[in-house]
């Protein structure tokens, strides 16, 4: 079965949520959010959702308590048993449901303080292998007071800190505390005036843009924090149902906008019946906020979504290409940027990234990020009229078989400059190779191959003149590697190489390919000056594949191992 079309209803949007679906707390004595997994998964297929997003709070330093969980006798950490399976179950999920949904899953990190509370959330970060995004969250005042807790509780904390005014003044500055702590931790921002669920929104809060009041400034100097680091806020829209509005303001979110601050939206959803509620009024807020698009996050990498439904087939290409690009980067470096170049029918885009550049009528989307870039189409160059001289090969489409070929032409000092491996659909494959070396040594190489290794060969030609074959048929098409041609098909798990361009260099990548028994199904090969660029579609392995890969030595300046879920 395929997954539900993305395509929804006008009346009826989807969101690919960030704050999305509260996992339970399973044993814990005061529950909290969604135990019956299965129920809300296939209550989202029964609404033809593509996706579906998770999220648990992560567990807390036991003084960090709501007046409910400490008037028990039963003394516990809320989430702790069922946190250190979060992973595991929703890794189970993903697999379970995978023809028929997309599951995301992340954490809501509880922000505890900058000591001994940043050393417990660091370790609660390990604790969840695998998840797509961090949301730092401010629930508890440094005294231990829940912001978000209750009437009588906010009261207490207005008590405690003397007025309305210092309740807000100490929560922006835990928001400023832990987004400088957390830098490294977290994608996104939660809720960022959650106090006005039982205290009121102060009015220098309300006009930010305008207002000389310290409040305002300080709320301005986190929000330019955020923008600085490239966090993404959180436009949660719980606070509907709490006659509080969404969290943030929608003042607040504008001045976000006009930052450039990324927006993420989800319903903080923590009953069944809220799945899915609320879409039609985010969007409407996000839009009346300025904004186009927003965010989601796949794997710590943001992928932008439109508002509406207008170009989602261009979104699809863009983010993929944006995965594409950041995994060529640390963690880290993920949440940077990128801009934009749009050619040909993809120029419409440049209406809601007016930043971006225009590409004339080449028909493809450049994602850029510092001097690395990925150029992708839809469709193939136009082959038709390229004429090569190149060693031409139809082989055995097998683990190691190119790897024998290199290593002839390496053992003849033979460079190949570029390469263009097309599989056919009878086992075979044909590569088009075109080599710097001297025409004896390239007999040479061959005649070595047809002697050591004919069952693997059926063709070995040198310097046949030809056109090369179109490409095959494939949804999307890398074009470009930081400006080189590198025309290949897209597929679920490639390598990308930037490497010194001499002989020999490509069978340190081939052999160790070859080594864990890993298919090389697609190859390209280019050049700049004195750097090679490769980049092959692999069949194996993937951790097999991850691990040859960090033993390459000197000679190659990146290697990205790119295993794709946009595809």
């Amino acid at each position: 079965m395929k997954k539900p079309d993305i395509k929804r209803k006008t009346d009826d949007p989807f969101i690919w949520e960030t704050h999305g679906i509260h996992l339970g707390t399973g044993e814990d004595h005061i529950k909290h959010g969604i135990d019956n997994l299965d129920l809300v998964i296939k209550k989202a297929i029964s609404l033809s959702f593509p996706s579906i997003t998770f999220i648990i709070h992560t567990p807390r330093l036991t003084r960090f308590r709501y007046h409910t969980e400490r008037n028990t006798d039963i003394k516990f950490v809320r989430g702790d048993a069922s946190y250190f399976n979060y992973s595991k179950i929703m890794e189970e999920a993903r697999r379970k449901y995978h023809k028929l949904i997309t599951v995301r899953y992340g954490i809501e990190l509880e922000w505890l303080g900058s000591e001994l509370g940043m050393q417990w959330n660091r370790a609660k970060i390990f604790q969840a292998p695998g998840i797509d995004f961090v949301i730092g969250s401010v629930h508890f005042s440094r005294e231990g007071i829940p912001y978000d807790g209750s009437r009588e509780e906010t009261d207490s904390l207005i008590k405690t800190r003397g007025s309305v005014y210092e309740l807000w003044a100490g929560y922006i500055d835990e928001l400023i505390e832990m987004i400088d702590s957390c830098r490294d931790l977290i994608h996104a921002v939660g809720h960022l005036d959650i106090p006005k669920t039982y205290a009121p929104l102060p009015k220098p809060l309300m006009d930010i843009e305008h207002s000389s009041d310290d409040l305002a400034r300080r709320m301005v100097t986190l929000l330019e924090m955020i923008s600085d680091y490239n966090f993404a806020i959180d436009l949660n829209l719980s606070g509907l149902d709490k006659n509080c509005g969404a969290f943030p303001d929608i003042n607040i979110l504008k001045k976000a906008y006009k930052l450039g601050i990324p927006l993420a939206i989800g319903t903080d959803s923590h009953h069944l019946d809220q799945i899915g509620k609320k879409h039609k009024t985010g969007i409407q807020i996000a839009m009346e906020a300025g904004y186009k698009y927003y965010v989601s996050f796949l794997k710590g990498i943001p992928e932008k979504r439109p508002l509406a439904d207008n170009n989602m087939h261009y979104f699809q290409i863009l983010n993929l290409g944006i995965e594409m690009l950041n995994l060529r980067f640390k963690k880290r470096e993920r949440l940077q940027l990128s801009k934009f170049s749009f050619g040909g029918p993809f120029k419409v885009l440049q209406q809601v990234f007016p930043d971006s550049v225009l590409l004339g009528e080449y028909k493809a989307i450049r994602i850029r990020k510092e001097e690395k870039s990925i150029t992708i189409s839809d469709e193939p160059p136009d082959n038709s009229n390229k004429k090569i001289t190149c060693l031409y090969a139809r082989h055995t489409d097998k683990p190691g078989t190119l790897s024998i070929l290199f290593n002839m032409l390496a053992s003849e000092g033979i460079n190949v400059d570029t390469a263009h491996l097309i599989p056919l659909k009878d086992g075979t494959a044909t590569a088009y190779l075109e080599l710097t070396g001297p025409d004896k040594a390239i007999k040479e190489a061959v005649e070595f191959v047809m002697g050591t290794a004919k069952e693997r060969f059926l063709q070995l030609k040198p310097k046949l003149k030809t056109e090369l074959p179109p490409f095959k048929k494939s949804p999307f098409y890398i074009l470009q590697v930081d400006g080189v041609d590198l025309p290949i098909p897209v597929s679920k798990q490639m390598v990308l190489t930037v490497h010194n361009d001499k002989p020999g260099v490509l069978l340190i990548l081939l052999s160790a390919l070859a080594s864990r028994q890993i298919n090389v199904a697609d190859l390209q090969l280019g050049h700049r000056g004195d750097k090679g660029f490769a980049v092959l579609g692999v069949e194996g392995n993937e951790r097999d594949v991850a691990e040859v890969l960090t033993k390459l030595g000197p000679q190659f300046y990146e290697v990205s191992h790119l295993t794709l879920n946009n595809i």
